[in-house]
């Protein structure tokens, strides 16, 4: 066994002791020195030890280890895990840290992961939610809030952002996303990884972030979580891979592997992906983690034989660390031994490993994230105050017949009814971190909060959603018999001046493993609706939602719709300042509203066909019983004021290779009140060496204007701006025609052409 000197330490200037303050030099040629250096004295044994992660409590999101807590805790003090997840207090990493750095040979410190995907202990609005807000720098708000409020509980690692595309809402971890569209994703990635890391990631108030899931994940086939993945190679390019380079341009320290297969090949074994794109074209120096047990899983797959097997292809293929899989302890120590396995790719592996625990600061001060003083600068009371103002920017306002909303002072007596009108627990929504069950402030709550003394607010559930035991691991059991409320609920609603109906979805009936055939209101909530309606047709339908609903039938039926997601800690409070109009709905759909379920998967970017929409016969590519399009697209939603847009002008008609050209749209505010626009710039590439959407979201910008107020937005278009991965398999920009599109939704739009020249 190699030893270390004292002398090797002070070369390294690492210093291990608690409470050490001084910070590691930032430039990479130090950090790299260090990172060889340590890499020099570590055993085979040790180095694998750097690739294995375990788990460390009951918090499952797999099926469970068999190894018992006995043999983990040695393995932790002999060195041999680089990581753990699922590790929660500032006492339990502290003392797990203390493992290996009192027992183990090296003292190499361990990270701390979890799934902090939308708050700690403060919940936000689900990642598809908040997307609706398309307010960037309320993404990266919620997402520095996240951190501080994860490492004043000694968790130093998200496994988040999701930035899987995804255009099919019958897959239930459509909810962990950001929606259909590849530009809209990859500006949330970058949000995502500035608010979790910030500009330095040794600072004990961030934490590294985690890009998930490479590659292809949403694209399961039939929505079913964890199916297998039929992609081409233009798509994959042209759809999945943007946001993930967004991500790692921005530095993102860590990228989690899918569980699918994708032609053939599980993400986690496709060398192409993981070691010749991310690793080699795109230049990325962080580490690849698998997702839990996607190595071993492989056996599954029929792609791996034993979990040696599956070590090996994994290792080979770029996968850096075995999340609770078991196979790399198992296997790649027999395996370099039998020469199946050059040692130089583990220390590849190892490298990137402890540059990332290097740049964390974590060689400096071990136990710098299980500091109990973090969370005394706190301020959750402040957190909530920004949970709720994000959670109102994330609300979509998508019918407002008779300008039913804002609620009229005339209104003094108000219903509040349905399964999740007094639910405190559903707007925490699915992947709540730490947040305490039924701690959201409910729609019944938010509603007489807000209402005042001379108003009358009432309640009626009217009939459950589910039934029987709500949990991660268990399927929903959903009502579908039982209306024994019904008949308060009517009376009630027949008393009422103005209906409040919170319907949607149970927080457990979305997210992973919450794949649904049907995506409609389950259960008896339509015909709950329908007997409401047969005595007070002036309804607000209030949306709880995770994934885009099938509302054909509903929209129909009320005067006016609020998708309001799972929003968070102060889900009701939010919807209620929308409500009575202390706050003007500003959001906007990230993925789309289908006509029926049928039409899934379904987006905007859609490709034209060689038999585009005709009305003149039956031979186009349409469906014979119902339209092509969205019941509400892409990048829809309503305001209480109203927009004008001019036509979009040009400040040139040509652009060329090193130019750029101005796109000008007038807007004008031309209701009563202020109000915020999200306006949209599309660009269609007409003839090009492969097939191309007939859309494609290349810009946004949020405006706020006064009424009667006007401005001009601008768009700079350079050539870059439209490249895509071409047939030369490259991406880069073809000269032509183009369209460009601006508009506040995918659907309205108003256009104008210009050329590019090469």
């Amino acid at each position: 066994m190699k030893k270390i000197s004292l002398f090797v330490l002070f070369a390294l200037g690492i210093n291990l002791a608690q409470g050490q303050n001084s910070r590691i030099p930032s430039s990479v040629r130090d950090v790299e020195k260090k990172v060889d250096s340590v890499l020099a004295l570590m055993t085979l044994e040790e180095k694998i030890g750097q690739l294995v992660q375990y788990n460390g409590s009951w918090d499952l999101t797999g099926p469970a280890s068999n190894m018992d807590a006995r043999q983990k805790e040695e393995n932790i003090k002999n060195g041999r895990v680089g990581s753990m997840l699922n590790v929660l207090s500032v006492e339990a990493t502290n003392h797990a840290q203390k493992l290996v750095m009192e027992n183990s040979r090296l003292k190499i410190p361990m990270m701390f992961g979890y799934d902090v995907i939308h708050g700690y202990k403060t919940i936000f609005p689900v990642p598809l939610g908040e997307t609706a807000s398309w307010d960037m720098e309320a993404a990266e708000e919620s997402a520095r809030i996240a951190a501080l409020e994860s490492v004043a509980h000694g968790v130093n690692w998200t496994f988040s952002p999701m930035i899987d595309i995804s255009r099919d809402a019958r897959w239930g971890r459509i909810m962990e996303g950001s929606g259909e569209d590849p530009y809209l994703t990859s500006k949330v990635a970058v949000a995502k990884v500035n608010g979790y890391q910030g500009n330095d990631l040794a600072n004990p108030h961030t934490i590294a972030a985690t890009a998930k899931h490479f590659v292809g994940y949403g694209f399961a086939e039939a929505g079913r979580d964890y199916n297998t993945v039929h992609i081409g190679e233009n798509e994959l390019h042209n759809t999945l891979l943007p946001p993930f380079k967004a991500a790692a341009d921005a530095g993102v320290a860590t990228v989690m592997n899918a569980f699918n297969d994708i032609d053939g090949t599980p993400a986690t074994g496709h060398k192409v992906l993981q070691r010749d794109v991310l690793k080699g074209d795109w230049n990325w120096d962080g580490f690849i983690v698998s997702d839990w047990a996607s190595i071993s899983e492989m056996i599954d797959h029929g792609f791996a034989r034993d979990r040696k097997h599956a070590a090996e292809i994994a290792l080979k293929a770029g996968s850096d660390m075995d999340m609770e899989g078991g196979a790399y302890e198992v296997g790649l120590k027999e395996l370099v031994e039998e020469g199946n396995l050059d040692e130089s790719l583990i220390d590849d592996s190892v490298k990137r490993i402890l540059r990332i625990k290097f740049k964390m600061g974590l060689f400096e001060d071990p136990y710098r994230y299980s500091n109990p003083e973090t969370i005394k600068s706190i301020s959750y009371e402040d957190h909530r105050k920004v949970a709720r103002d994000i959670a109102r920017k994330s609300i979509v306002l998508l019918k407002n017949e008779n300008n039913v909303l804002p609620l009229a002072s005339t209104v003094k007596n108000i219903a509040v009814i349905g399964p999740l009108a007094d639910d405190k627990d559903t707007p925490i929504g699915n992947w709540r971190g730490q947040g305490e069950a039924n701690s959201a402030v409910s729609v019944l709550e938010g509603v007489r909060n807000a209402a005042g003394k001379d108003v009358n607010v009432t309640y009626a559930k009217g009939a459950d959603l589910g039934m029987g035991e709500r949990s991660f691991l268990m399927p929903l059991k959903i009502n579908k018999t039982d209306t024994s409320g019904f008949a308060e609920a009517v009376e009630v609603a027949r008393k009422a001046d103005l209906v409040v109906m919170a319907l949607g979805e149970d927080a457990f009936q979305s997210g992973e493993g919450r794949s649904q055939v049907n995506i409609g209101l389950a259960g008896v909530q339509q015909e709950l609706l329908k007997a409401i309606r047969e005595v007070n047709e002036n309804i607000v339908l209030v949306l709880i939602n995770g994934r885009p609903l099938e509302i054909s039938k509903a929209s129909e039926e009320v005067p006016a719709v609020l998708v309001a997601w799972q929003l968070g800690s102060e889900s009701g409070n939010a919807i209620a300042d929308v409500l009575f109009g202390n706050y003007n709905p500003s959001g906007k759909l990230p993925v789309s509203f289908p006509r029926a379920v049928g039409q899934e998967p379904l987006y905007y970017n859609q490709k034209n066909t060689g038999r585009p929409y005709s009305a003149e016969h039956v031979t186009y590519s349409a469906y014979t019983d119902e339209k092509n399009d969205a019941l509400y697209p892409f990048g829809f939603g309503l305001s209480y004021t109203t927009f004008e847009y001019g036509e979009p002008q040009l400040s040139a008609k040509e652009i060329t290779v090193s130019g750029n050209l101005e796109v000008r749209v007038n807007l004008k505010n031309t209701g009563k009140v202020k109000g915020r626009e999200v306006v949209q710039l599309y660009i269609r590439d007409l003839v090009a060496s492969t097939t191309r959407p007939v859309k494609e979201l290349k810009d946004f910008q949020l405006v706020d204007l006064e009424p009667g107020e006007s401005k001009t937005v601008t768009f700079t278009i350079e050539e870059p701006m439209l490249q895509f991965y071409s047939a030369n398999k490259k991406w880069e920009a073809e000269a032509g025609e183009f369209e460009v599109m601006t508009g506040g939704n995918s659907r309205d739009l108003k256009k104008t052409t210009f050329t590019l020249k090469k």
